[in-house]
């Protein structure tokens, strides 16, 4: 369902299109090429031996029987690589004085989470590579584990590196007072504890591990070529890994290709530069021969970086009114056993989501990311802003339960108006635009929100055993994650810019080289758009090269929401480059002064008459260059680098309808509304794609996913057997809408969409459960809310 009229079809208006994705022919008809896939001449396949110990000391490693086992070439432990592996990157100093562990990708001698990598086979084949791993015998001490996060961050505890003295690896903090945009909040607080027309609010809310999950598991291939060493990875940034390794490895820049071929998949848990990248590499350049690295779901679970994981202490001041006057954030981060690439930066974007729509006057938020005996945590879908918005949403249905206040009224008390925009936040950011009252009157609507609550005190009326449940979720975030100077300004390691060429050829066609690379989202079809709707040429005339850091050699790739928002945009400024280089020789061509003319649906005609020309025939005429103007040169190719001037700032309204048996704790989703605002859309289909994609993943998180460990250390929920993930047989038919209030920090007037369902969707559902759930005295139930989990809260909440 959408709200936003579908325009009719021309080339020139391609904006509000549904057209059918580019991508989707070679994905359906065999024709893909996933890395798993790729065979090379000679090449070498390389399996990894992983530690079944959260924490030990290696002793020993005896690899003789497997060096001797068929088909196998060579076998490399961590002592044999010490001297070359150099360290995994982390790109996110938060603080100056941050602890950071050396993160090896091969294990010297220690293992800091149960699936470390402590050697690697390499052999004519993956069965004999794998075969191998059983011959290759290393003697462990085991060493205490910590796991519990509270227990971690505590004095006293016992210590995942001892070299560091603590498992706290820095502090992080924001402070509206301090930063002069908000009042102090310790004053906010007591005010609101010593009058009686106040309220203080405090809840600790569990934010539980998440496995990212994408379909396709990952896979590297590297051909160690001497003059360029080409690597085909199953990542989401081909730039930014090919700058990390050079790095890492000490390897020229120049020298080292990385290409991502089709990629199934990534939510984050691809924007990583793992070990096994950086171990392919080493190992076939070693070799020199070609080595393949694909991992199989179990290690991906084990190994590959989890997401999520962090312990809340909140409080919300308010007064009686529902008027919010404070907001205090404690946070605890569980970094698991190393720092990857952005790990301890993940929940510092959150500081800037904790006040959410809101005008908040007083704010304070601290953040402490801790180690811990698991496998490292690191971006997923959201990347921070999904817990900062479960955290204030959460509190916002609190309070209101508190107060006995509807939780729509609550909000919208407290929420900022459209015409309050642009708003200076207490958190330090700008928002450009939005309409919360529009999204959340359409939501209401469509939702039956009255006629639910009628229902749903009948059935409290009369004790039905199956209690209804409404949950709200008003909710906003920062995405495109941009500019370079915020980055900065945030010790962030690289910046937000993104880079787009346009180039005309002979004919007309159009090929159009971005540092975006996809990963399933529709790049290539929404790109198309923008350059048919702004040059006037034909969808199917456009061509997207990305993904290879040769055809596409500048970008800094895909990942919070920036695909449309930095990188459409650039692609849009590199469009106009073209238009005002092609203006001059057009001129030329009609003999009329260059502002004469005016440019719509592919064409240049001279205002007040019939006489006009198209850009392709501008793209012959300068092909041939018989006749150019004095000083212009022959060509309409453009090449820009887009830095945008501020995030842009999604928002929606999500109403969700719960029923829970109270005698077995099932929770069943009845209906789920959610109303986004994600400014101009360019093809509506594959943003209900972006929006239903992200629903399923964040009522994952509330009702079904959950990666857990046991005493030791070990990961139990390390296949789809106990890792349980809905289908669609789980979830209801969404209904989805959408209002439009354009952003005016880029010139297409876009916002984000591709994490906008998970961040809003998870505080929606756990309102709903505990508003079923409630008059048992239930206030709050650790996600996901599985049936035992609901029976037994309910059981404790009745006594």
């Amino acid at each position: 369902m959408t709200a936003v009229a579908e325009p009719a079809s021309s080339p020139a208006g391609e904006f509000g299109r549904s057209r059918a994705r580019k991508e989707d022919a070679h994905l359906i008809t065999g024709r893909s090429r996933w890395t798993g896939n790729l065979t090379l001449p000679g090449m070498l396949h390389m399996a990894v031996l992983r530690s079944p110990l959260a924490h030990a000391r290696i002793t020993g490693i005896d690899v003789s029987e497997a060096k001797s086992m068929p088909g196998v070439v060579a076998v490399y432990t961590g002592a044999d690589l010490a001297e070359e592996q150099g360290d995994l990157p982390s790109a996110w100093p938060i603080t100056p004085d941050m602890k950071k562990p050396p993160a090896p990708a091969l294990a010297v001698d220690t293992v800091n989470f149960a699936g470390d990598a402590v050697a690697v086979v390499l052999a004519r084949s993956d069965y004999e590579a794998h075969d191998a791993l059983e011959g290759i015998d290393v003697d462990y001490e085991d060493l205490p584990v910590v796991l519990d996060l509270e227990s971690a961050a505590a004095e006293g505890s016992e210590l995942v590196h001892p070299d560091l003295g603590t498992n706290v690896s820095a502090t992080w903090k924001l402070d509206s007072g301090e930063a002069g945009s908000g009042g102090d909040v310790e004053q906010a607080i007591a005010e609101a504890e010593s009058s009686p027309d106040g309220i203080v609010v405090r809840r600790t809310l569990r934010q539980q591990r998440l496995v990212p999950a994408f379909m396709e598991p990952r896979a590297v291939v590297v051909d160690p070529n001497a003059q360029q060493a080409t690597m085909w990875s199953s990542t989401q940034i081909p730039h930014i890994l090919k700058l990390m390794l050079a790095m890492t490895l000490g390897i020229p820049e120049h020298k080292l290709r990385v290409i991502a071929p089709d990629v199934g998949g990534g939510f984050g848990g691809k924007l990583q530069v793992t070990p096994e990248e950086v171990l392919t590499l080493l190992t076939a350049r070693r070799l020199g021969k070609p080595v393949k690295y694909a991992e199989s779901r179990s290690e991906s679970m084990q190994a590959a970086h989890h997401g999520r994981a962090q312990l809340q202490k909140l409080t919300l001041a308010a007064k009686r009114d529902g008027t919010v006057t404070g907001m205090k954030v404690e946070l605890l981060a569980d970094m698991g056993a190393y720092m990857r690439l952005l790990s301890p930066g993940i929940p510092v974007l959150g500081a800037f989501m904790f006040n959410g729509i809101y005008k908040i006057p007083a704010y304070h938020f601290s953040c402490s990311p801790v180690f811990t005996s698991k496998v490292p945590t690191d971006a997923y879908r959201g990347a921070g802003r999904p817990e900062a918005t479960f955290g204030i949403e959460r509190m916002m249905s609190e309070l209101a339960a508190e107060l006995g206040i509807d939780p729509l009224e609550i909000r919208e008390k407290n929420w900022i108006t459209h015409e309050e925009f642009p708003f200076n936040t207490v958190s330090g950011l700008t928002y450009d635009t939005g309409n919360y009252e529009a999204a959340t009157a359409r939501a209401r609507e469509l939702f039956g929100y009255d006629a639910l609550r009628r229902e749903q005190a009948e059935r409290r009326e009369r004790k039905d055993p199956v209690q209804l449940g409404i949950g709200v979720s008003t909710f906003t975030e920062m995405c495109g994650l941009a500019p370079s100077r915020v980055l900065g300004s945030l010790d962030y390691g690289a910046g937000g810019w993104e880079h787009a060429q346009v180039r005309m050829l002979p004919t007309g066609k159009v090929e159009v080289v971005t540092g975006i690379s996809p990963h399933g989202q529709g790049h290539v079809t929404g790109f198309s758009q923008v350059v048919a709707d702004r040059l006037g040429v034909p969808f199917d005339d456009v061509e997207i090269i990305h993904g290879d850091t040769q055809s596409a050699p500048k970008g800094l790739d895909t990942y919070g929401s920036r695909s449309l928002t930095v990188g459409g945009v650039a692609v849009a400024h590199a469009v106009a480059t073209v238009i005002a280089k092609a203006r001059p020789i057009a001129a030329h061509m009609m003999e009329c002064a260059e502002d004469d003319l005016e440019f719509t649906e592919g064409r240049f005609q001279v205002r007040g008459t019939e006489k006009a020309v198209g850009i392709t025939d501008v793209a012959l005429a300068v092909f041939a260059a018989h006749d150019m103007p004095e000083g212009v040169e022959p060509s309409l190719d453009s090449d820009v680098t887009y830095d945008p001037e501020n995030f842009s700032f999604p928002h929606g309204t999500h109403l969700c309808a719960v029923e829970v048996d109270t005698e077995t704790g099932r929770v069943e989703l009845r209906s789920y509304v959610a109303v986004d605002d994600v400014g101009r859309v360019v093809n509506p289909m594959l943003v209900e794609g972006q929006v239903h994609g992200g629903l399923a993943q964040g009522i994952a998180q509330a009702l079904f996913e959950e990666a857990v460990y046991d005493e030791s250390g070990t990961l139990l929920s390390g296949s789809f057997a106990e890792y349980l993930i809905p289908t669609a047989a789980d979830l209801p038919s969404f209904t989805t809408d959408r209002t439009e209030t354009p952003a005016t920090s880029n010139t297409l007037g876009v916002k984000g969409v591709g994490e906008a369902g998970t961040i809003a969707s998870t505080p929606a559902v756990v309102n709903a459960v505990l508003d079923a759930v409630r008059q048992f005295g239930v206030r709050d139930i650790d996600m996901p809310c599985t049936p035992m989990r609901v029976w037994k809260a309910i059981q404790e909440g009745a006594r």
